[in-house]
């Protein structure tokens, strides 16, 4: 049965509360769960069209499109890409009102691989298992309890029969894991908004800044040899340790005096190294190692800024085989800048009021160590925050999860908002 809004809200925000159905939403969300919309695949695709016709049938005007690869891969600010694809779509609903939507609701149906099967203790990565008041699967926490969060919001307002003066978009993107594509190319297509809220997982917090994270490969050159005669070649696995080292001083030199909103975070700006690839043979000194990575970038810092710091601790490394054969530093995949609220900006204030609201509890502000779509909405000019439901310690791990109890609060904190910030038509 659906929660009675609380007492002493006006009529339309309880009549909107009222028409949210907690367990549509969360059978929603299991339905979104269950396609398994890895970053790069079909099921990615499948899932945004499952998108378009929810937020057809619950009334709003939709626009859905293939995205122009290679048109959006030449255009300047390219967030890039990691996952290989051939194709991708954008979603965007838009309810009716006059003007540009006052608010945007925004989530990525893409989700990162399971990783190993068996860490998943015998379910199904995308089974949708429910336990007590808790939904596993992959992508449960990042982030489909949070799209299933802002399309439960639109299905409500529906139901709830609340006309809104000013129109409230609905954006579902694509590629987010691996750089941002969809974001990219729905702002490019000229969809806008007053504001915007991102609905990834926050565990009970309001993130109005997010620091970049830029991918990065390291080519470390060795010099073959039969591995009975090793002391004739040079190991590049032995040679990349310097240079390992080295980024972890960098790592540690550029997360001095952080900026204050980062308060409790031990590490702002991590940098790690996230796969090694060296050696075709087992007996043989490997020549080349390969080391892929993200890079942190601190708040306001320009990505180029940043891509100069790691390239210069690797090319002044005092190593006689480095100095002779000096790594080769690339940056592909992933770029994602930082990003924040502007100063000042009304959006946080009314976000937390809302939460206020529906859990009696008065949300923290603070920022997020990994990049997002965040950076993308605050440099076309649209100011954007992350609130929505799970723990961010839960994404990408196994037997990912969220609370269904967030995902209800979340849900009507939303709802509020939307009906607040857009206004109600007489």
């Amino acid at each position: 049965m659906p929660e009675k809004a609380p007492e002493g809200l006006p009529d339309t925000e309880a009549r909107v509360l009222d028409a949210l159905d907690d367990g549509e939403t969360v059978a929603l969300l299991a339905e979104l769960v269950r396609v398994p919309s890895v970053t790069g695949t079909d099921a990615e695709s499948e899932l945004q069209h499952r998108c378009g016709r929810f937020l057809t049938e619950a009334g709003l005007d939709v626009d859905l499109w293939r995205l122009d690869l290679d048109a959006l891969r030449a255009a300047p600010g390219f967030p890039g890409t990691e996952a290989p694809r051939t194709e991708a779509y954008g979603v965007v609903g838009v309810t009716e009102g006059e003007g540009d939507p006052a608010l945007v609701l925004q989530g990525h149906v893409d989700v990162v691989p399971i990783g190993d099967p068996a860490r998943w203790e015998g379910a199904d990565p995308f089974g949708a298992g429910i336990s007590g008041d808790v939904l596993h699967g992959r992508g449960a926490c990042d982030m489909k309890a949070g799209l299933a969060a802002n399309l439960a919001v639109v299905a409500a307002l529906r139901r709830s029969g609340v006309r809104l003066a000013r129109p409230l978009a609905v954006h579902c993107v694509a590629g987010e894991e691996d750089g941002g594509l969809g974001a990219f190319a729905t702002l490019a297509r000229g969809h806008r908004g007053d504001a915007a809220v991102i609905t990834e997982p926050t565990g009970g917090t309001i993130i109005t800044a997010t620091a970049g994270a830029l991918t990065f490969r390291i080519e470390v050159a060795g010099r073959a040899a039969h591995g009975a005669t090793r002391y004739e070649g040079v190991n590049a696995l032995e040679v990349f340790w310097p240079v390992f080292e080295a980024i972890r001083r960098l790592e540690t030199d550029r997360n001095r005096d952080p900026d204050p909103i980062f308060t409790g975070n031990p590490l702002p700006y991590p940098i790690e190294i996230g796969t090694v690839r060296a050696g075709d043979w087992a007996s043989s000194v490997p020549d080349l190692l390969v080391a892929e990575g993200r890079l942190g970038v601190r708040l306001d810092e320009d990505p180029a800024v940043a891509r100069l710091a790691l390239e210069t601790v690797v090319a002044e490394l005092d190593h006689p085989w480095l100095r002779e054969h000096p790594p080769a530093v690339s940056w592909p995949g992933g770029q994602f800048a930082s990003g924040r609220v502007p100063a000042g900006h009304e959006l946080p204030g009314q976000v937390a009021a809302a939460v206020a609201d529906v859990t009696g509890t008065r949300p923290v502000e603070t920022a997020a160590p990994y990049g997002s779509d965040l950076r993308l909405y605050t440099a076309g000019g649209i100011p954007a925050l992350h609130y929505g439901p799970g723990d961010v310690r839960l994404a990408h791990a196994p037997r990912e999860r969220v609370e269904l109890r967030e995902l209800r609060e979340v849900s009507r904190a939303l709802a509020l908002l939307a009906v607040r910030r857009c206004g109600v038509r007489d």
